[in-house]
């Protein structure tokens, strides 16, 4: 007996002017299952299911709830259908607390209609239990990291009573073990008869979880099929409409001198308890160094203290075996480090501004002209230059940043870095949110810059990222390294068991020799 199709769409178009990113989709929702739905990005998904949530209005097609067509769509009417959604990008209030943005819009209320801040919060904390995360319901979102926040969106919507949930990217930020906590939870829901409407660029994950996939291209419905037909190459090919072919890997290195040691690395929490305890680690000319870590192991920290964000930051760090001074982000980019942040929305793009203006902003003194104007011909140059090595597709360097699909705004990110000519790259979770054909590309520019000499620092929560480009990973918990594995050493069980422990092994000493 077939299982039941509780929503389908029907030749659902969306046309916007210049382009028209649905064309004539068919989409189904299966009751009670987990129904996969991927592409490459500027494929359609989100569009879709911001259609399907009452974000945007279709150009034309029809959705069907177990029959009853759904028509003019709002978030409001929507949610009153019981569709609930997790968005790809975070949209909390950072103003607000936990608590607050987790009930927001469906407020408890006390006597004579005042928000029951108390009950909200016990109940905040019912549900971040079950996520099993340590999140104080009255901690302002503005001061958690990524990773915690998408923790926050997932218990949002839990909080609401859905019988088809959308969740776009929401392990995009989220390490190993976060994510099998998760899929605790959509099994939970599944139990209980909600329909998972589920997006994700890890595919692996996909076949884990998912009962039915179905898959866009440009636009267009490719196809759909149980998920027990399929594999990952099938996957893959049917996404980018071609042969699979090998997205990670490695291409030969030679490994250098140090070019960046960082010596007793220790930064103090908004609490008591220190975020990082005595880092200590060198990267090398051609080298890409890896970092991993559950939440709040110091992943981020780490880099940002080099960085020079965190002017409380204790330590020594040397580049090219010269001591830097004072935190101090300025300087530490005319010294030669760039940093792509793992937030590209609030951190790494200014969403106001071009894909022109966006790729030369952190290296404007590079074409300035007596120090009075900057040169147009040196910007476009650059620019043009830029937009070709990094095959950003954009139609007009012009058009602003926000009309380019993820997967570009994050090569845009990695173009600007670049541009100030670093000696150092750090890297926070620089695949977070693209497409597999996105990633390959990614991995082949970092690949080109370590054969050139760049030394890379990349912190990512895929482990098998970590084993398909890493010549050496670290690996932290509770703002300690707990774990140096080289090349020969980094598997993915020595990870996990190094990511879950307070201090270093004899083993993993052994491991973490620099080869």
């Amino acid at each position: 007996m077939s299982d039941a199709v509780i929503l389908r769409a029907e030749n659902i178009r969306k046309v916007y002017p210049g382009t028209m990113a649905l064309k004539g989709v068919n989409f189904n929702v299966y009751e009670g299952k987990v129904n996969v739905l991927v592409g490459e990005n500027g494929a359609g998904k989100s569009t879709l299911m911001k259609i399907l949530s009452g974000v945007e209005m279709p150009t034309s097609g029809k959705f069907y709830l177990q029959d009853e067509e759904l028509t003019h769509l709002t978030p409001k009417t929507a949610a009153q259908k019981g569709i609930g959604i997790i968005y790809q990008e975070l949209s909390l209030f950072p103003n607000l607390n936990v608590a607050e943005n987790i009930f927001m819009n469906k407020e408890l209320l006390k006597n004579k209609g005042w928000i029951d801040h108390g009950t909200q919060e016990l109940k905040a904390k019912e549900l971040l239990r079950k996520l099993e995360q340590d999140i104080n319901p009255r901690s302002k979102v503005s001061s958690l990291k990524v990773g915690q926040q998408q923790i926050v969106e997932i218990a949002r919507a839990l909080a609401e009573d859905v019988n088809i949930l959308i969740m776009d990217e929401p392990t995009s930020a989220l390490s190993k073990t976060e994510v099998e906590i998760l899929f605790k939870i959509i099994d939970e829901l599944k139990s209980n008869g909600v329909s998972i409407i589920y997006i994700s660029h890890r595919l692996e994950e996909l076949i884990q979880i998912g009962d039915y996939i179905t898959v866009l291209r440009d636009g267009e419905l490719i196809t759909e099929k149980p998920m027990s037909d399929v594999n990952l190459q099938w996957i893959i090919s049917s996404m980018v409409g071609g042969e699979a072919s090998k997205i990670f890997h490695s291409g030969k290195r030679q490994i250098g001198d140090v070019v960046l040691q960082v010596k007793d690395l220790f930064l103090h929490g908004p609490a008591e308890e220190p975020l990082l305890k005595s880092i200590s680690f060198d990267v090398r000319r051609g080298e890409v160094l890896g970092i991993y870590g559950l939440l709040g192991a110091g992943r981020t920290e780490t880099l940002e203290s080099i960085m020079g964000l965190h002017r409380e930051a204790r330590g020594k760090i040397f580049l090219e075996n010269e001591l830097l001074g004072e935190p101090d982000i300025k300087s530490r980019i005319r010294k030669g480090i760039a940093l792509v942040p793992e937030d590209r929305q609030r951190e790494g793009i200014v969403q106001t501004m071009s894909v022109s203006h966006n790729l030369t902003l952190p290296g404007l003194w590079r074409i300035v002209k007596k120090k009075i104007h900057i040169s147009g011909s040196d910007e476009s140059s650059c620019v043009n230059e830029t937009i070709t090595s990094m095959s950003i597709k954009t139609s007009n360097p012009a058009d602003s940043i926000m009309s380019l699909s993820g997967g570009n705004q994050q090569k845009v990110v990695f173009g600007k870095s670049l541009l100030i000519q670093p000696k150092v790259l750090l890297l926070d979770e620089p695949t977070r949110g693209i497409d597999v054909g996105a990633k390959g590309e990614i991995f082949n520019i970092m690949n080109d810059l370590a054969q050139k000499g760049l030394a890379i620092i990349m912190v990512t929560s895929e482990l098998k990222e970590l084993l398909a480009i890493c010549d050496r990973v670290i690996v932290l918990s509770k703002g300690r390294i707990t774990g140096n594995f080289g090349k020969e050493d980094i598997s993915e069980e020595n990870i996990v068991n190094a990511s879950t422990i307070g201090h270093m092994t004899t083993a993993q000493r052994v491991g973490g020799k620099n080869k």
